[in-house]
């Protein structure tokens, strides 16, 4: 009777839930009616280069696949866009304004920067997802200049189409972060230093490879990291977005792939994000956990280069919780530091600020003794002066530094997206320099208007795109920056 009784529970249990995955698969494709159709780049998937052939390869047969690689993208785009798509703000209409083709340096594509000087060290520089290596450019120019040897990697899937991110996975990526590594590595003089810079998921990856650096001694490990806004920990929708690519694999339904479908009028970076490329980021993100927790309970974290990470408070792409919990209150004691960017706290948005941020830093960071130091960039009610509040490591005693930056009136906080820009950065800046045109200024654009007029909508303009605190960055990076 009871094993009846439980056989029907667990019947009905079934039915219910396939009943909602039926719900859930008819809700998504009901939404695909709101989805655009899909265009040339989403369709075409360039032939990149996977994890197997990147170990096999050196940097020029990189290079060389690479150039490959753009032309066939250059000669397919030419051949597939439709009248309606050959338009000025299309980054793959080779008319447009924001052609990257047009641009005296075209930053989809790996790139190196030799100092004039001594080589003093090396630094590899890894981007972001959907990003490419314009990213980090700012912050490579200014590590040559302090005599580092700069390899900056295009992670498979990048640079070329959204629909190459269909045909890239993490394991890709770890595969070009090694090759960045043994590239910059060859050209490091005997006792120099390599240090590693990662934004985003260039921070996991920075990372993944440390931590496999520990337990194989044929990976060179970094003296010194740098990590910003780095994907320790995702939003959790991710961890479920394979479901909602489900009705895909039916040609009807091709449009399910994809969580966005935008226009692409930004030369450096995708605006169309598919589904694969956020399960990717999960499994990083999971691997980035599991050796962290492999290496603390072996003893090896111990040997871990110390990090220093900007990150900020306000963060809709990666969790702040995550880098905090999951990793600096795992770090041994190695001079490690976090620096984390707060709301500006001059501005009195009243009952419209969540109270869940308004009182977020002070949630993660509970007075007490860590093994890591804190800097929070924030000002006081009163001020919009901005402040380094800093905490050594095993102590409660906080200094207070004034900073030469201000809050921005109109910014409420920083984002994912801003920290490696500076104000004057050509494409992202608020106040760009007028010597680099890519025919289109992102961070000056501040529309006001109604629904429906602008080829996307006003959301996308409202994340801050540039860092006002950026020169405070460089100030710490120089100071981490290792010796011989």
């Amino acid at each position: 009777m009871l094993n009846a009784k439980l056989t029907r529970a667990l019947l009905w249990l079934a039915i219910l839930l396939l009943a909602i995955a039926v719900l859930a698969l008819g809700l998504r494709v009901a939404a695909l009616r709101n989805i655009p159709p899909l265009e040339p780049w989403h369709t075409w998937v360039p032939d990149d280069l996977h994890s197997d052939a990147i170990d096999r390869t050196d940097w020029a047969g990189y290079l060389t696949a690479e150039e490959q690689l753009m032309r066939a993208m250059r000669t397919e785009m030419a051949a597939s866009l439709q009248p309606f798509e050959r338009v000025a703000y299309n980054r793959y209409f080779d008319q447009s304004a924001v052609y990257p083709g047009h641009f005296a340096t075209d930053w989809n594509r790996s790139y190196e920067l030799r100092p004039t000087g001594e080589v003093r060290g090396a630094a590899v520089l890894l981007h972001g997802l959907t990003d490419s290596p314009y990213s980090l450019r700012h912050l490579g120019n200014h590590l040559r200049q302090q005599g580092f040897a700069v390899i900056a990697i295009r992670m498979p899937g990048h640079g070329t189409v959204p629909a190459g991110l269909t045909d890239a996975d993490w394991e890709d990526w770890m595969a070009a972060t090694r090759l960045a590594v043994r590239e910059a590595t060859a050209q490091l003089p005997e006792g120099a230093p390599l240090l590693m810079v990662g934004f985003s998921n260039g921070g996991a990856l920075a990372m993944k490879y440390s931590l496999d650096a520990l337990d194989d001694p044929r990976l060179a490990m970094p003296r010194q990291l740098v990590l910003i806004s780095p994907m320790i920990g995702v939003t959790r929708y991710a961890q479920f977005a394979g479901l909602a690519g489900l009705p895909a694999l039916l040609p009807a339904f091709a449009k399910a792939a994809w969580l966005n479908v935008l226009p692409e009028f930004n030369p450096f970076k995708y605006n169309s994000f598919p589904i694969a490329a956020a399960r990717q980021t999960v499994e990083l993100t999971d691997a980035v956990q599991a050796s962290l927790e492999s290496a603390s309970r072996n003893g090896s974290l111990a040997r871990l280069p110390p990090i220093l990470t900007f990150q900020s408070l306000a963060d809709s792409t990666v969790s702040t919780p995550a880098v905090i919990g999951n990793l600096y209150d795992r770090l041994p004691d190695n001079g490690s530091e976090l620096v984390l960017f707060d709301l500006n706290r001059s501005l009195n948005y009243g009952p419209l600020l969540r109270p869940e941020m308004a009182t977020l830093g002070e949630r993660l960071l509970p007075e007490g003794q860590r093994n890591y130091d804190v800097t929070v960039i924030s000002n006081s009610p009163q001020s919009s002066q901005a402040q380094a509040l800093h905490t050594p490591a095993h102590s409660q005693q906080q200094t207070s530094q004034a900073l030469a930056a201000d809050y921005p009136p109109d910014l409420f906080s920083l984002s994912h997206v801003a920290l490696p820009f500076p104000p004057d950065d050509a494409l992202y800046g608020q106040h760009p320099d007028t010597h680099e045109d890519f025919g289109i200024h992102l961070g000056t654009l501040t529309p006001r208007g109604e629904r429906g007029v602008l080829i996307v909508g006003l959301d996308l303009f409202q994340r801050v795109t540039s860092n006002p605190f950026y020169d405070y960055l460089v100030q710490r990076v120089d100071r981490v920056l290792p010796q011989r």
